[in-house]
């Protein structure tokens, strides 16, 4: 009976697999990129995920059939998704998984996601706030930041109670019930943020439920499990809510650069583009798509 292959390879291994000299091997793992883990001081390489990472460095490899998005939630792009899925059929799987800007980056860094949506600030401090945030994850030194759409985000309410709550004062009042978004969500960062404009501690707040994601949180709202939360323009007029503009935000998507290249994506920003992602946008309103598509940072600062 032969022997199984090991799960995880040494250094030694790795190199007799890949056919690279160890220096090689030691740099691409310290620069993250190639899929490594290290315990006690010696680095190993998960033989199924090095795999992976070969044929997904190949533009016509095997992965070049899925997409996987994960990250910050957003109705233009969940319709999106949505659309290219059909379009595609059953010749290739485009997936959107709403985690969450952090978890999204984690998932990215571990290779469960081949890309992460973020949004973490105004509009006019992003193209600082997200390089400075993804830089926190070790494989960055091999991801870029391209920009999807800039989009209105604010205070989430029912109609009738919008021009009550557009007073500060009422909103962050203890009889106001708010919903709010997990840790990590861009969403809840733009809350904090917001509170602290006015000196308002977080923890001030009565909170009555915790959504993990858009559609959830506007459903609490527009049933009457709670008052008010930080959402979208987009999300507000799909449930026929109240919306109280606070700042535009920048919502990016993170990729490693060989991923960049793979037709799913490119299909994505052609679609944004074209003019059906356009009335798409201004249907479901508060979107602006003319940086579409533009590259805004990478690692090598080019």
């Amino acid at each position: 009976m032969s022997e199984l292959p090991p799960a995880f390879l040494n250094v030694r291994q790795l190199t007799e697999y890949l056919h690279l000299n160890e220096k090689k091997i030691y740099v691409m793992a310290a620069e993250g990129k190639i899929p490594a883990t290290k315990l006690t001081g010696k680095w190993l390489f998960p033989k199924v995920l090095v795999d992976r990472w070969l044929l997904d460095s190949c533009h016509g490899g095997l992965l070049t059939d899925r997409l996987i998005l994960a990250g910050s939630d957003d109705p233009l792009l969940q319709a999106v998704a949505i659309r290219l899925t059909q379009q595609l059929r059953a010749q290739a799987l485009f997936s959107y998984t709403v985690s969450g800007t952090t978890m999204g980056l984690e998932l990215l860094a571990q290779g469960h996601a081949d890309a992460c949506v973020i949004h973490w600030g105004r509009a006019e401090e992003s193209e600082v706030r997200h390089p400075a945030l993804i830089q926190q994850y070790n494989p960055s030194k091999n991801w870029i930041l391209v920009h999807l759409f800039c989009r209105s985000q604010g205070l989430i309410v029912r109609a009738q109670d919008q021009s009550r709550f557009e007073d500060p004062d009422v909103a962050m009042h203890q009889s106001t019930r708010w919903v709010i978004r997990q840790q990590g969500a861009g969403s809840q960062r733009f809350l904090k943020e917001w509170l602290m404009s006015y000196s308002c501690p977080f923890e001030r707040l009565t909170v009555s439920h915790t959504a993990y994601s858009e559609r959830e949180m506007v459903s609490m709202i527009a049933t009457g499990e709670a008052d008010i939360g930080p959402g979208t323009l987009s999300a507000a007029k799909e449930f026929g809510l109240g919306f109280i503009p606070v700042c535009e935000e920048s919502f990016d998507l993170v990729v490693p650069r060989g991923v960049y290249f793979r037709r799913l994506l490119q299909q994505l920003f052609e679609f944004l583009r074209g003019p059906e992602g356009m009335m798409l946008a201004n249907r479901l309103q508060g979107y602006n798509l003319n940086r579409s598509g533009r590259l805004l940072w990478n690692a090598d600062g080019e």
